[in-house]
């Protein structure tokens, strides 16, 4: 985008998606009937609501349009999306899904605005601060501190809800927050960035999470390769003092990790050297059943190679392609345990279809080269080191994405579209578009109908898992269904709830709506059998 606005136009953008990266780390809500929704719902509404206000604020005095390579198969990569969505079984995982999509794109281009009117550094400066927040969380709760935001079972996740999603998050932030220390100008930000180093990797250590260890352990190899070695930063001696307390800062932080005692329980002796151990072990354990996963993923992507199964839809139709006693099932209920596959890369294929996939992976390693190419040539490569962060950090996200999910989320998802935003290199190229009249109210009109809509939704989403959590009578509970009629849980809550109380005509059209909404789910069935109606095995 191209423009001349007023700067107090660009802070309050600036403002606008700085709160939004904060928010999105630390929104809960305490409600533990809805053990992983209580932890999504709420951060998807602040990403949907950050992605509404910058999106338009943005628009605000724009006159053209600059599109790169990576923007066209960006947008391609959405409206294959689009189409793969409408053509969805479950249309309401289907927008919920699409919606993070579209909220991050929104940022991708809000944050491109920022960067080019000189705001870039200064939102890098927050991004990285809210990763240490998010592994602050998660090292409180490791150490000893309980809260009703924070959950059990999946300990030490902090605000996350789980540890996995906030190891994610502290080695995508690492990169950001490496750059910005070695081009700090002061020792005291330099000693703020190592103590920031020492909580992350601290963070990333204590949670035994392989995809975090693996995605952390590759950025910073790509940054000792293309900026120590190849970019020649290793012969500046004020990089290798701040090299020597951040790698001070990262020694501590593993050795505070591992010797500190803390309050998880772990079932090993040694859990941080089986975790080690088991980093390429994929003949038993969590690592058997990732693969046991991927194959009968790739089985339901190729019986649906265009457009997938739709965003969102993996765990609708996952059980049609995996044996009864497939680990990513729960045994009680026949479902899947996670509502994604342990793998960005595979929900994306399987959900939306093999050319999908494509387009952003080209779009990851399309920002990441031409990033390295540009900050390659740069003669002050230590005062632009920000941008030789972004194929650091991209790396980062799409190791840990074939581990687990990531872009799917909304934390990250905010987080690695905001920084790609920010730290692509604005170089002049690309094709130009003059944005005017009817076609700039257009465009503001989608991305206001889409952020509203997507706000709704979640809002909605949050508010009936209050009424439902709180309510004591049936007919109080009726009242989440209402406002969230596409919950599968409030619907089979709500129909096991029925039948108690022997009222099989509500069982039905409650379980009926559930099996509609998870055609594969057994409990729907069980129930409407149980009063007597006629299902098909």
């Amino acid at each position: 985008m191209t423009s001349a606005p007023p700067s107090r136009l660009l802070q309050l953008l600036l403002v606008i998606i700085a709160a939004g990266a904060i928010a999105v780390v630390l929104a809960v809500l305490p409600y533990r009937t809805f053990e992983l929704d209580r932890f999504f719902v709420p951060k998807e509404a602040v990403l949907h609501v950050t992605a509404l206000m910058a999106g338009l604020v943005a628009l605000i005095g724009v006159r053209q349009l600059r599109l790169t390579a990576a923007d066209d198969v960006l947008i391609g990569f959405f409206f294959l999306s689009l189409i793969s969505a409408i053509a969805s079984s479950n249309a309401w995982l289907s927008f919920r899904a699409l919606s993070i999509t579209a909220s991050s794109l929104i940022l991708f281009w809000a944050c491109r605005r920022l960067a080019l009117a000189g705001f870039g550094r200064a939102l890098a400066v927050v991004l990285a601060s809210g990763a240490v927040l998010g592994a602050g969380t998660a090292l409180l709760q490791a150490y000893g501190i309980n809260s009703d935001y924070f959950s059990l079972s999946r300990a030490p996740g902090g605000t996350f809800g789980n540890r996995n999603f906030m190891a994610h998050l502290a080695a995508i932030g690492l990169p950001l927050v490496v750059a910005l220390t070695l081009q700090a100008r002061s020792r005291l930000v330099a000693f703020a960035g190592a103590g920031a180093t020492l909580v992350l990797t601290g963070a990333v250590v204590i949670t035994r999470s392989r995809a975090a260890w693996l995605g952390m352990a590759g950025s910073l190899v790509f940054f000792v390769i293309a900026g120590l070695w190849l970019g020649g930063l290793a012969r500046d001696p004020l990089v290798r003092r701040r090299l020597t307390l951040l790698a001070g800062g990262a020694m501590l932080g593993v050795g505070l990790a591992l010797l500190l005692p803390n309050t998880l329980n772990w079932r090993s002796d040694s859990p941080y050297l089986e975790t080690l151990q088991d980093v390429t072990n994929y003949k038993e354990g969590s690592g058997r059943g990732r693969v046991l996963q991927y194959q009968n993923t790739l089985r339901m992507a190729l019986a649906h190679p265009v457009l997938g199964v739709g965003p969102g839809n993996w765990a609708v139709v996952y059980p049609k392609f995996a044996p009864r006693h497939d680990p990513s099932l729960d045994l009680d209920d026949g479902m899947t345990a996670n509502p994604w596959p342990s793998s960005d890369w595979m929900t994306f294929l399987s959900e939306r279809g093999a050319a999908a996939t494509l387009l952003l992976l080209l779009a990851f390693l399309s920002l990441g080269i031409r990033s390295w190419r540009w900050w390659h040539v740069s003669p002050r490569r230590v005062q632009t080191l920000e941008t030789l962060a972004l194929p650091a950090l991209l790396l980062a996200a799409v190791t840990c994405g074939a581990f687990d999910a990531v872009l799917v989320l909304p934390i990250p998802a905010l987080y690695v579209w905001a920084a790609a935003g920010l730290l692509a290199p604005a170089d002049g190229g690309g094709r130009i578009f003059e944005l005017h009249g009817r076609g700039k109210v257009w465009l503001a009109a989608a991305v206001g109908g889409i952020g509203l809509l997507a706000t709704a939704r979640s809002t909605l989403q949050g508010a009936a898992m209050g009424v439902y959590e709180q309510s004591y009578r049936v007919a109080d509970a009726a009242r989440a269904e209402r406002l969230d009629p596409g919950s599968y849980r409030i619907r089979i809550l709500l129909a096991q709830r029925y039948y108690t109380k022997g009222d099989c005509g509500r069982t039905r059209v409650q379980a009926e709506a559930a099996r509609r909404l998870f055609p594969e789910a057994p409990r729907p069935r069980n129930l409407l059998r149980a009063c007597g109606a006629s299902v098909p095995p």
